[in-house]
C-alpha cells in the first residue's frame, strides 16, 4: 500500500507550491479547499488528462470497474491527511482497508489512495501523507443544508426526510450485512453528503470511514469497558454516540445497534 510516485509528488509539491498531486499514476491539479479538520484537509481537484489517455476518456476512466464513478468533467474530492507518527500511519491505512470494502450507491466510495514518505522539515512534523480520491459532491453535507435552510426559515418536506432517511438505512444495512458486520460508529447530519436532484428527492451519501470498525465487540472487564468508552470518545460524535458507549458495563456485549442509536438521533436532527 502506497505510491511509488513519491518522488515526482515532491516534485509537483516544489514546483507548483501543492498546487498539483499525483495520485500513483494520475496527476491533478488543485481547484481549491472545500473543508479542513484535525490533520486532514479536502480539496476539489481536476484530472490532468495527457493526449495520449485524453482519447480513452482520462486516465481515471481505465481504473474503474463502475463507470458511474467516472466524473464527467475530470473533477473529485480529494482528502489529503498529514501523518505524524506510527499510530496516524496505522489509522489511515485501516480507513483505507476499510473504505475499500463497500459497495453501495448510498456509500461514499473510494474511488483510488497513496500514501507517500515525506522529509520532516523545521516547519512541518509529518513523515507521511496520505491522499485518498473520492467522487464529488458539492451542494455539501446534510449538516451544511440544515444550517443554510434554517437561516431562511426552510424546513426539509416530510417525503424528503423519508427519502433521506431510508437511503441513509440502505447504506448503513450494507456495512451491518458484512460477516462480522461493520458499524460505521459515526453517523451524523455531517457525515451525509447530499446532492440536490430535479425532480428526483435528494440523494444521500454516507461518507466518512476513519471510525468504522467490526461492530461485535465482547466486554468482560471494567479495563476493556474503559478502553471502549476512551476509543468512543474520540471517535463518535458526543450528540449522536450510543448510551452504552458513554458508560459500558463490565460485562457486556456491543454490536451494530450502536449505529441504530445514532440514526434516530439524526432522524431527529433533520426533522
Amino acid at each position: 500500500m502506497g505510491c511509488t510516485f513519491s518522488g515526482l509528488n515532491a516534485l509537483y509539491d516544489a514546483v507548483n507550491g501543492g498546487g498539483d498531486v499525483w495520485i500513483n499514476e494520475t496527476r491533478f491539479k488543485i481547484v481549491r479547499q472545500l473543508g479542513e479538520g484535525g490533520f486532514a484537509y479536502v480539496f476539489l481537484v481536476k484530472e490532468v488528462v495527457s493526449d495520449s489517455s485524453a482519447s480513452g476518456g482520462g486516465g481515471l476512466a481505465k481504473k474503474f470497474k463502475d463507470p458511474s464513478h467516472v466524473s464527467d468533467d475530470g473533477t473529485y474530492a480529494m482528502k489529503k491527511v498529514l501523518i505524524q507518527n506510527s499510530e496516524q500511519l496505522e489509522l489511515v491505512k485501516e480507513e483505507i482497508r476499510v473504505s475499500s470494502l463497500f459497495s453501495h450507491p448510498n456509500l461514499l466510495p473510494l474511488l483510488d489512495h497513496a500514501i507517500i514518505s515525506v522529509k520532516p522539515t523545521q516547519e512541518a512534523s509529518w513523515n507521511h501523507e496520505a491522499y485518498l480520491l473520492f467522487p464529488v459532491h458539492l451542494d455539501g453535507t446534510l449538516l451544511d443544508n440544515a444550517k443554510t435552510m434554517k437561516t431562511k426559515k426552510e424546513f426539509f418536506s416530510t417525503s424528503d426526510v423519508l427519502q433521506i432517511f431510508r437511503q441513509i438505512c440502505a447504506g448503513l444495512k450494507h456495512m451491518h450485512s458484512f460477516d462480522p458486520p461493520y458499524a460505521h460508529n459515526d453517523i451524523k447530519p455531517g457525515n451525509v453528503l447530499i446532492t440536490h436532484r430535479k425532480g428526483q428527492p435528494p440523494l444521500a451519501i454516507l461518507m466518512d470511514f476513519g471510525s468504522a470498525r467490526p461492530a461485535r465487540r465482547q466486554i468482560r472487564s471494567r479495563s476493556e469497558a474503559l478502553q471502549l468508552q476512551e476509543w468512543a470518545s474520540e471517535h463518535c460524535s458526543a450528540p449522536f454516540r450510543a448510551p452504552e458507549l458513554w458508560d459500558c458495563p463490565s460485562h457486556a456485549d456491543i454490536d451494530e445497534r450502536t449505529d441504530i442509536w445514532s440514526l434516530g438521533c439524526t432522524l431527529y436532527a433533520i426533522l
